[in-house]
């Protein structure tokens, strides 16, 4: 507790750092209030219906990215989803369309009109998905919920929702630029931090009513936290190869002769496998109108069920595919052998150049099978928890996106705040060793 006291004096003793944090915090504010705000038209007091259709499910799970903006019928109720889905299918494309391939080659300017192109796409994008929630309030809600109806009350919440998400988008720039932390990833942590409370207290209340009782409810919560410490585990597992720098003398000076160690994250990817698995998860459900499942048949319906088989084993494969996709972008064994040879660093027992590639590879192709393995196990977990009882809401926390996303977010948020104070020769945030977020350096992000 000395400790935590001690790390808030010297945050606070740190100007540029102290601003960054309190902007943070008070964009990340701003976010939750527009959850609340409703769309104009529809009267708030009459969306139960629509909360008891995000209560669990497909549907529950949207609603828990956003925060709860879904089930408010909020401006912010299509959340950053989105964004997130413009952005996969640009990363795709990077793969198969040359014109990309040059964009990524570019540097910033490059990356500056791939940014551009992904909010053109994500505008596309909202302009579809944008209908078909309002058809499901339509759906849902009774005609004396819409104070304003027919083809101007639709046209104007398209605009309005369209709107909502390009203002989050912004929100989460402005956190990345003035703030601390990767803004989209905080606002989706924030979003699912916030309906944590109403999970606990849901799955207690249901323990209490007799099933299963207080002691069930404290089995649970230690199962819980040793998910918690694995997904650690898994977000910081490394493994280290030796490189060894020959002797040089310069002049006077001897430069190498020394070994080091080149850190090969088990999990490079992160939860960015994860987060793009769940996107593509949401599109049948979005694609027929946010329906529930029950009026929906065969393929809609089998991927409308997150504890069905199918789910859970399309999910699985999305994410190991995902995991493989992103290591082969975040780790370049080229540019690591290029690197060691032109520093005068060889790895023992393996020639440098070519094969210095292919050992490299080798280790990130050995490496990242098992880890992209255990990140679907732990992503498809909450299904197993809903089948031995456990509140629907709750089980989102047990493992799966939502407990990733927020280890994988609080872990480099941390490390961004260590690396302010180690750089003014300030103690870290432990007491031994650092904080080692998803990319081993500056925040890894949406």
């Amino acid at each position: 507790m000395k400790k935590f006291f001690e790390t808030l004096k010297n945050i606070n003793k740190i100007e540029e750092l102290r601003a960054r944090i309190l902007f943070t915090l008070g964009i990340l504010l701003i976010y939750r209030l527009g959850s609340f705000v409703v769309i104009p038209g529809i009267d708030p007091t009459q969306l139960e219906a629509l909360k008891n259709q995000t209560s669990d499910g497909i549907l529950g799970m949207l609603n828990m990215f956003t925060g709860g903006a879904f089930a408010n019928a909020s401006i912010f109720a299509l959340g950053i989803m989105p964004y997130i889905s413009a952005s996969i299918v640009i990363q795709l494309l990077g793969i198969a369309v040359p014109y990309f391939q040059r964009l990524q080659k570019e540097g910033e300017s490059g990356r500056s009109k791939i940014n551009q192109l992904t909010r053109y796409l994500t505008v596309i994008i909202l302009l579809l998905q944008a209908p078909s929630y309002i058809a499901n309030l339509y759906a849902q809600l009774p005609p004396s919920a819409f104070i304003l109806s027919g083809t101007l009350f639709t046209l104007s919440s398209v605009l309005v929702l369209t709107a909502g998400t390009i203002f989050v988008m912004w929100l989460g720039e402005k956190i990345t630029d003035k703030g601390i932390g990767n803004g989209i990833s905080l606002i989706i942590m924030v979003g699912i931090i916030a309906r944590l409370p109403f999970a606990l207290l849901g799955e207690l209340g249901q323990r209490l009513e007799g099933q299963g009782g207080l002691v069930m409810f404290l089995v649970e919560i230690v199962v819980w936290l040793l998910v918690i410490i694995f997904s650690i585990m898994l977000v910081q597992g490394t493994r280290r190869i030796p490189v060894q720098y020959a002797k040089r003398v310069v002049g006077n000076k001897q430069y190498g002769g020394v070994r080091q160690y080149i850190p090969l994250k088990v999990n490079a990817a992160g939860v960015m496998p994860i987060i793009f698995a769940q996107a593509l998860m949401f599109i049948p459900i979005m694609v027929s109108g946010f329906a529930s499942s029950d009026s929906m048949s065969g393929f809609g319906a089998a991927f409308s069920d997150i504890t069905g088989f199918w789910y859970n084993l399309t999910f699985g494969l999305m994410i190991v595919l995902f995991t493989y996709f992103y290591t082969a972008i975040i780790i370049n064994p080229t540019q690591m052998a290029d690197d060691m040879k032109r520093n005068g660093g060889f790895i023992p027992g393996v020639k440098p150049g070519k094969k210095t590639v292919e050992f490299l590879d080798s280790i990130m192709s050995k490496i990242t099978l098992p880890g992209s393995i255990f990140l679907a196990l732990i992503a498809i977990m909450p299904a197993f928890a809903m089948l031995v009882g456990v509140n629907s809401q709750f089980a989102q926390f047990f493992g799966g996106t939502s407990l990733l996303i927020l280890v994988g977010v609080v872990l480099d948020t941390l490390q961004q705040i260590e690396s302010h104070l180690l750089m003014r020769h300030y103690d870290g945030l432990m007491k031994n060793g650092r904080i080692k977020g998803r990319s081993g350096g500056v925040a890894s992000g949406l």
